[in-house]
């Protein structure tokens, strides 16, 4: 949660200062992939999700 919320405020910081767009969306899609996977390990823990790993 903690590399999530990182990279959020990363994002964020990047849109702030105008970085390039190709760097602002590569910072988004790696900020969303890491709360997708917080979701996803939350689903597994909480019985939520069956499918495998793999």
């Amino acid at each position: 949660m903690t590399q999530a919320l990182d990279a959020m405020k990363r994002y964020y910081e990047a849109q702030q200062a105008k970085l390039p767009d190709e760097d602002v969306e590569r910072m988004r899609l790696e900020a969303e992939a890491l709360f997708k996977a917080v979701n996803e390990f939350q689903q597994r823990m909480l019985g939520r999700r069956f499918d495998t790993l793999h």
